[in-house]
């Protein structure tokens, strides 16, 4: 996936730190399911707190929001339909998407896990730690 907030396969731990970091309601990230397989995660930061909105691939290669039970649901030709519906008000999320935590050294963390070397804590040093307060 070649968007700049698509983190592939961040723990969800992770995922907190860098949008406490970014610390702005409305930021937002997607991510790989940590326990659902094929399925990502849109992470979203409000009030100090971090929403989970599952994604899944519909068998025509359409996109899906899991939806609480009484919401309709919605399906995108593409992730960036997705995301520009979201960017709206008043779409079923807690808050707008407006943010986007964009993925740093992507090709360098990239090709660690085509390697199948995913540590992602190798390439931290102390000066990235936040104290997460959400």
């Amino acid at each position: 996936m070649e968007f700049p907030f698509f983190h592939g396969k961040i723990s969800r731990k992770a995922c907190e730190e860098l949008l406490c970091k970014k610390g702005k309601n409305g930021s937002y990230l997607i991510r790989e399911s940590e326990s659902v397989a094929g399925a990502l995660c849109l992470c979203v930061f409000f009030e100090k707190v971090i929403y989970t909105y599952r994604i899944f691939r519909e068998y025509e290669g359409y996109y899906k929001i899991q939806t609480s039970e009484g919401v309709p649901e919605k399906v995108f030709r593409t992730l960036k339909d997705l995301i520009y519906n979201y960017e709206k008000p008043n779409q079923g999320l807690v808050t707008k998407l407006r943010y986007p935590v964009k993925k740093t050294s992507s090709s360098k963390r990239s090709q660690k896990f085509k390697l199948g070397n995913d540590d992602v804590y190798d390439e931290i040093d102390e000066s990235d730690y936040v104290d997460v307060l959400c």
